[in-house]
């Protein structure tokens, strides 16, 4: 029996909904960051363990083994290379340590010609400011080391994860069709296919999206005669993920270690070249390879984007999207929650209600061509 609530109650529902599953998300978060990481890997190497189990007729466990152990080693391989890179980087130290010592001497001579500010009031300023930092220097050293552990404990745990999704695939599924009634067993179905469906597409296109950046990023690093232009393009590339963002942070950190090696003529040039390969990328790239797969709108993302750095930082980051596209799937086929999964998409796709829609324009139709016709009878009166 359909009951038709007060709208104040389903506003409180809604809103209490909201802060629970907010609380549980910030004090589960070294659980569910792992586990949503591990079930998107696991997703994305199902294809792989199907054929190891029908083609090579290898067991469901030894399939979801190898296939976790060669994501693995492909993921370990980057970080290693990049690794590499940095440690060559702390050679450049000194140089970097010149080039800083130059550029504030200038700087302290245009602020002492400009504003009138003696030298020795500035490095007076200078050096409070260095006392005070190195009191926190101790701090940001530990803040440091418990990122790297937690980079490494998160990575351990994703695979794990994905390793037991994909031992347990068909067990997990038969518990989500039998926690539903008969009647919805087909919606589960078609939800759980249209996710396994969005989300291979949609990591296998950002894949796509990344290798091809970071390709472009490579090749205009190495034209202007960048040192580490392999670290830089693999950092531009996988940076890029985040929409809006990430290409600001890439941006960063390009002009930094240029301007350490290099000097200030080519920092000119890599805000050039990262300004051109990120039109590039969402004129070209991001349309054709990843835009048709997740149809969520900007004002979504960006809200999406920010909740998800309040609740896990940057992990939160990089989930946001598939996180949102799982929750429209859901919201375009439970009833009740169309309206929020329509409020999440664009404006050219179709609701579900269209009909309401419909119903609602013929009639503000029907009542202009009234409106008019009794204007016209009116004039021809006068």
């Amino acid at each position: 029996m359909n009951q038709n609530y007060p709208f104040y109650l389903k506003l409180s529902c809604v809103l209490i909904s909201i802060v629970v599953l907010g609380f549980l998300a910030i004090i589960g978060e070294q659980i569910f960051v792992p586990m949503i990481l591990g079930l998107l890997v696991a997703i994305l190497l199902t294809p792989l363990s199907r054929f190891m189990e029908k083609r090579l007729r290898f067991p469901r466990s030894l399939s979801s083994i190898l296939a976790s152990l060669l994501a693995l080693a492909i993921i370990g391989g980057v970080i290693y290379g990049i690794s590499m890179q940095v440690a060559k980087l702390s050679n450049d130290w000194p140089q970097f340590q010149k080039q800083f010592i130059t550029v504030t001497d200038d700087l302290q001579s245009w602020i002492s010609k400009t504003f009138g500010v003696r030298r020795k009031d500035q490095l007076e300023y200078l050096n409070d400011t260095a006392r005070k930092s190195i009191s926190t220097g101790t701090a940001i050293l530990e803040r440091a080391l418990k990122s790297i552990g937690y980079i490494l404990m998160l990575t351990g745990f994703t695979f794990l994860f994905a390793l037991f999704f994909l031992l347990y695939r068909t067990h997990l599924l038969k518990f989500l069709v039998a926690s539903f009634t008969e009647s919805h067993h087909k919606t589960v179905f078609e939800v759980v296919h249209s996710i396994q469906f969005m989300v291979k597409k949609y990591l296998v296109g950002l894949f796509l999206q990344m290798i091809i950046v970071t390709i472009l990023s490579l090749i205009a690093y190495t034209i202007i005669g960048v040192k580490y232009n392999f670290m830089l393009a693999i950092i531009t590339g996988i940076l890029n993920i985040l929409p809006y963002i990430g290409i600001f942070i890439a941006l960063l950190i390009g002009a930094l270690i240029t301007f350490a090696t290099a000097g200030i003529s080519h920092v000119l040039f890599i805000v050039i070249a990262i300004v051109v390969i990120h039109a590039i990328d969402g004129n070209i790239i991001m349309p054709r390879v990843v835009g048709s797969k997740v149809k969520i709108n900007s004002l979504i993302v960006i809200i999406g984007l920010v909740i998800g750095e309040m609740l896990w930082g940057i992990a939160g980051m990089f989930l946001t999207i598939p996180v949102l596209a799982i929750l429209k799937i859901i919201f375009d086929r439970v009833e009740g929650l169309q309206s929020w999964g329509f409020l999440m998409g664009e404006d050219d796709e179709v609701p579900v209600f269209k009909s309401t829609f419909d119903k609602y324009f013929q009639k503000k139709k029907i009542e202009l061509k009234s409106d008019e016709i009794s204007d016209s009878e009116s004039e021809s009166a006068d």
